[in-house]
């Protein structure tokens, strides 16, 4: 039960935070007119948004990193005792702050590119081979880390138990940290999608925490939820800001590092199928485009503006969507309820 007030204070903070420098934020982005630019290959009614502030992601990096950093050390301040706790804390705010860290990491990526794009005039930011090179150097230092401090090779598999995958753990690890870094950057291109299948996600990835004995995990998934539903109150149809790739590459890198800190990247299937769908139909469109000489498999990608061509509103994506993540949060739950307990019996 306290556990629980733990999580929802965290949640609670987290969205007052990120919704009062909302009100601060955006009329300071206007002016310094660091506003969207809107591409042209994307659906023409989207120039209506051209102007509209970006960046915006500030505020729920600013409020997830403030409530989680004070409210995990605080917790584990009031509630530490023993040796054997004491250790365990050690492990698990490694894993919480390296996580943290990472983020930010991206997070900088990403301003840097926004900072090109709204700043500099160059549209298209910072080239494909330099943001790579940058978030497989921010993914390598992440894994470099957690392996310093004695978080070996292995990983747990619902149904499957912990498996040790030796080195190629870190070159899957990193692949997978990158891959979803972008597939959640991907899925950033209508109002509030990107936060409310990310304020989804952290919901039920707290609620795993919270099943498997991580109170830490816990709080920092609470603040993220929290973060996010602040940062819709100003992102939400019709937004007033956009999160930017500052925003949508810290919101992957934390992601990444919540999975990787309950020891089960394995769950970023599940839980971020939505990210998935739209970085493999992106995938998918460029590959069938090169095949049949000009042929699009899709009206457009990434997926959501292939809905929005058919005729889907911005909200019912933004709906369905949401539902989606929900339907595979609860798999993703109910697999880690009966998969881990599968895996103690046998």
């Amino acid at each position: 039960m306290m556990n629980g007030l733990w999580a929802f204070g965290a949640a609670v903070i987290a969205f007052f935070i990120s919704a009062i420098i909302g009100k601060k934020l955006i009329p300071f982005l206007h002016k310094l007119k660091y506003g969207q630019t809107i591409l042209e290959i994307g659906p023409s009614w989207h120039k209506n948004k051209q102007g509209i502030p970006t960046m915006g992601g500030i505020m729920f990096i600013v409020a997830f990193v403030v409530t989680s950093v004070i409210g995990v050390t605080l917790y584990y301040i009031v509630n530490g005792n023993g040796a054997d706790a004491i250790e365990q804390v050690i492990k698990e705010k490694v894993h919480i702050f390296a996580g943290i860290i990472m983020a930010l990491c991206y997070g900088i990526i990403g301003f840097i590119d926004d900072y090109i794009k709204v700043v500099k005039k160059r549209n298209l930011g910072l080239t494909a081979i330099q943001k790579l090179v940058l978030q497989f150097l921010v993914a390598a230092g992440y894994l470099a880390v957690i392996a310093a401090f004695g978080f070996g090779s292995n990983t747990i598999i619902p149904f499957v138990g912990n498996i040790d995958l030796g080195f190629f753990y870190y070159i899957i690890s990193a692949i997978v940290i990158v891959g979803i870094v972008n597939a959640v950057n991907l899925t950033d291109g209508i109002d509030g999608l990107d936060g409310s299948v990310t304020f989804f996600a952290a919901l039920f990835f707290m609620l795993i925490a919270s099943v498997m004995g991580s109170i830490g995990h816990t709080i920092e998934c609470a603040a993220l939820a929290g973060g996010c539903l602040g940062f819709l109150v100003w992102n939400f149809h019709p937004a007033k800001v956009f999160m930017g790739d500052t925003g949508s590459l810290f919101l992957g890198g934390i992601v990444c590092a919540v999975a990787f800190g309950l020891n089960m990247p394995v769950l970023l299937l599940p839980m971020g199928i939505i990210y998935l769908c739209e970085m493999f139909s992106v995938m998918l469109q460029v590959t069938y485009f090169k095949l049949t000489h000009g042929k699009r498999l899709f009206k457009m990608s990434p997926i959501h503006h292939h809905f929005e061509l058919c005729g889907w509103s911005e909200l019912k994506i933004v709906a369905v969507f949401s539902c989606v993540t929900v339907v595979f949060g609860i798999i993703s739950l109910l697999c880690v309820i009966f998969g881990v307990t599968y895996n103690y019996i046998f």
